[in-house]
């Protein structure tokens, strides 16, 4: 289940999942749906879902509070979340480059440091137990579109970039891959974190 409030991008999500079930690569009796909704307010009953991902969302919400409720809402007792925001330091120098990357409608309205994002995830109840960093890769493209323009992509090291990404994903070779995991602790432009949703206590147990 995929869902977002941008209708173009959950079209488009929803190609995919139809590409990747035509040529064979879903695994077998695996089913995907992609909807509209909003994050806010989730079209599920309580308690829907053994996981949960909420993926680069959290920054560009005010009631970012609101969210994880939500997503603690519809997650089963003993269900697992990850959560993922930009890093502190990759998401700053972005934010120093360039005033349109944060200032547009629907843009990041909020840089988080990992002992915030965890504090946050503890207060909606959930019990973190891993972190790490991810996408190194990627950004030195977000610097560079940063500093030739947010909507500038036919800048030849924007573009030259954005190619050695394709490239990369299509292709998964050793070198970037190595590459990746080695900088992901440095630069990675991802903070990942994952928790659990605590099961209630039973009446034995109290």
């Amino acid at each position: 289940m995929a869902l977002d409030r941008n209708g173009a991008e959950i079209r488009e999500v929803a190609t995919w999942f139809a590409a990747m079930k035509e040529e064979g690569e879903a695994p077998p009796g695996a089913t995907a749906t992609a909807m509209e909704g909003d994050a806010l307010h989730l079209p599920f009953p309580d308690e829907s879902f053994d996981v949960v991902i909420i993926s680069e969302v959290m920054e560009h919400i005010p009631d970012d509070k609101g969210v994880l409720a939500e997503m603690v809402r519809v997650l089963r007792p003993g269900g697992r979340i990850a959560v993922t925001v930009p890093r502190y330091g990759p998401e700053k120098v972005c934010w120093t480059l360039s005033d349109a990357y944060h200032e547009v409608e629907g843009g990041h309205i909020r840089i988080y440091k990992a002992d915030e994002l965890l504090r946050r995830m503890r207060e909606a109840g959930l019990r973190p137990y891993g972190t790490h960093h991810a996408h190194a890769l990627h950004a030195p493209y977000w610097w560079l579109k940063c500093a030739f323009g947010v909507d500038n992509d036919r800048a030849l090291p924007v573009r030259a970039y954005h190619k050695l990404l394709v490239w990369d994903i299509m292709k998964k070779p050793f070198a970037t891959r190595f590459a990746e995991q080695l900088l992901n602790p440095v630069v990675g432009k991802s903070f990942v974190a994952y928790a659990t949703k605590p099961h209630l206590p039973t009446a034995e147990g109290k």
